[in-house]
């Protein structure tokens, strides 16, 4: 989706006005889930990710993506979520945007529940396994990734800057990395920003019905996975980039034996591209074909 065909966010002072009724419910359902954890600590046993403890208290990979632990957490997450979701509700609809979210934070908690057993397997270190794991921040980098699908071009002022849209969840994934070599306590939602950005990015990429065009996801050499990160490392990332493509979707593209025009020209939704896109995505497709049915 071209930047021309979305609007431009909200200046001056309606920034902080417009908010979608959606995004207002989610925001109290932080609120009240901080609240909740806060009054009765206990229950942040339940809710939140414990690997040890995610069988069988399997809903907690569900619930922890919505519980903030600190004040500043929670405050962040919410003013996160209504101004991003000012921007992409009125171009997914609500619907759309409510099912993004769940996809999104099941997939980062299912992601971060195997890297840490992984990582208990590899170090044994136990606290890998009961070190509570919860925040909204996953979320908040997946829908960075939907600002900079449809307003890759978008200038915003941060400060003394003016960035692109399309560079922002690079630049939190690349500030969170540096940060977390410093401050130990970041180190606890690495994973989740990290997770964040690249299962919204695969939603995104291969999932996302566009009912503009008919297709599912956005097939653009401006949303590759190399658009990520500057020009020069390009060549040396879509080789790369090519390898987890096929890991995910099998067998490489090739041309189908039908879907072709007399000249030689594909029919929107057939040929390779999106033949690939239905092999894609295995476990995360098994998530998205849930939420459908």
């Amino acid at each position: 989706m071209s930047a021309s065909a979305a609007p431009a966010p909200a200046a001056g002072g309606r920034f902080f006005t417009g908010f979608t009724r959606l995004c207002k419910g989610l925001a109290v359902v932080l609120l009240l889930a901080h609240i909740l954890v806060h009054l009765f600590p206990s229950a942040a046993t339940y809710l939140t990710l414990i690997p040890a403890r995610t069988i069988p208290f399997a809903w907690n990979l569900v619930t922890a993506g919505y519980i903030e632990q600190t004040i500043p957490g929670v405050i962040v997450s919410i003013v996160g979520l209504l101004l991003f979701g000012k921007v992409l509700e009125p171009l997914w609809g609500a619907k759309e945007l409510l099912k993004f979210i769940f996809i999104v934070n099941l997939s980062i908690s299912a992601c971060v529940f195997v890297t840490m057993i992984v990582l208990y397997y590899i170090t044994q270190e136990e606290s890998y396994l009961y070190t509570p794991v919860s925040g909204f921040y996953g979320v908040l980098s997946g829908l960075l990734v939907g600002i900079k699908q449809i307003l890759p071009d978008q200038e915003l002022n941060l400060f003394v800057f003016k960035i692109s849209a399309k560079w922002i969840p690079s630049i939190v994934a690349f500030i969170s990395v540096a940060v977390s070599f410093f401050m130990k306590e970041v180190m606890s939602y690495l994973p989740i920003i990290l997770f964040g950005i690249y299962m919204s990015w695969i939603y995104l990429r291969y999932f996302q019905r566009r009912l503009e065009v008919g297709l599912k996801g956005d097939p653009s050499d401006e949303f590759s996975f190399s658009s990520f990160f500057p020009g020069f490392l390009r060549p040396i990332l879509d080789p790369i980039a090519s390898v987890f493509h096929k890991l995910f979707c099998g067998r490489s593209a090739r041309p189908e034996g039908t879907g072709q025009t007399l000249d030689g020209s594909q029919f929107p939704g057939s040929g390779s591209t999106e033949a690939n896109r239905r092999r894609c995505g295995f476990p995360f497709s098994l998530i998205v074909v849930a939420i459908h049915h």
